[in-house]
């Protein structure tokens, strides 16, 4: 029997999971897991909030760990690389439901303003931004998608340069991970070349934005649509006020999503350590991966702005869409 494991107590459907094969199993707030916790851990299961790096890390029992989410950038890869840990992400886990968040804020923006036959601009094509551009398409829109990494790897996808997309899309969205390199790549010079009256709605990561450039343009902007923020889970007032629509960072926040980013959690773990009877695992059940239609954006904004200090708590007791 393996010795422990620390799990972040957000993480829904893992309770009872690895009991059989862990003397301790500990569920702990994701921003509470510390150096004390994982210095005797054999793996660690967690969210955006455990920033695992050397001081959370150096001089742990730390084999493996598993993020139950699509990014990797509250991990020091590099690091975990050089001292034998496996770090494993859920790609794609909560594409779906981020998809859903995009066309639901595009329902209601449509209630002001025509959308019908506009052209959409999606930056980063991956697991998210390819669904966001398939369903556009069913939809009707123009697309225009944007990715270097892709074209640089070769693809079938008709790929446009970014000041194209700025210069002819009427909405914006983009999808693109969290890297140093692209630290604030939605600048002033970005929201300069955006057509005048476009959409803008990010719910990738809060560091893609410079949030003071895109302040000093909201007035080209017809509209905005914020999910992820600089400094969560402490907010700018000034774009809270200033967006359309403001969510507590859960654009991906649906049942099935959550069922992904655990499977594919316990499979990174069960894999890593040797754990046969859970390499497989899998939840059974009967959700949709997306309903847009369904799915109320407007509760969540009006959640959000009645007490934009309950962000984390908003987030950490979301009613999961599904």
């Amino acid at each position: 029997m393996l010795h422990k494991i620390v799990i972040d107590a957000a993480v829904p459907y893992i309770k009872g999971v690895f009991e059989p094969y862990f003397q301790q199993v500990e569920y702990v707030p994701g921003a509470a897991i510390d150096a004390d916790m994982a210095r005797d851990a054999d793996a660690l299961v967690i969210r955006t909030r455990t920033k695992c790096n050397a001081a959370l890390l150096e001089g742990s029992a730390v084999k493996v760990i598993a993020t139950a989410t699509i990014g990797l950038d509250h991990i020091d890869t590099d690091w975990c690389k050089e001292h034998g840990i496996a770090a494993f992400n859920a790609p794609g886990c909560n594409a779906d439901g981020v998809m859903e968040y995009v066309f639901a804020a595009l329902n209601v923006f449509a209630r002001k303003m025509p959308l019908e036959g506009a052209t959409l601009g999606v930056i980063g094509v991956g697991q998210v931004g390819h669904r966001v551009a398939d369903m556009g398409r069913k939809r009707g829109f123009r697309v225009l998608e944007n990715d270097p990494p892709l074209q640089a790897a070769g693809t079938s996808r008709q790929l446009v340069d970014l000041d194209t997309l700025l210069r002819e899309s009427d909405i914006v969205t983009i999808h693109i991970p969290l890297w140093a390199e692209n630290r604030d790549f939605a600048n002033a010079a970005f929201f300069e070349k955006m057509k005048p009256g476009a959409i803008f709605i990010n719910a990738s990561r809060g560091g893609i934005v410079d949030e003071a450039a895109l302040l000093a343009h909201r007035d080209k902007l017809s509209a905005l649509a914020i999910d992820v923020w600089k400094g969560e889970p402490n907010i700018n007032p000034a774009l809270l006020a200033a967006a359309d629509i403001a969510t507590p960072h859960i654009a991906g926040y649906t049942i099935v999503g959550k069922i992904n980013g655990t499977v594919a959690s316990v499979r990174n773990v069960a894999r890593t350590l040797g754990i046969k009877e859970l390499e497989n695992f899998s939840i059974q059940h009967s959700y949709k991966p997306y309903n847009i239609e369904g799915y109320d954006i407007l509760a969540d904004d009006a959640a959000l702005r009645a007490d934009p200090s309950a962000f984390e708590s908003l987030r950490n007791h979301y009613n999961l869409r599904g």
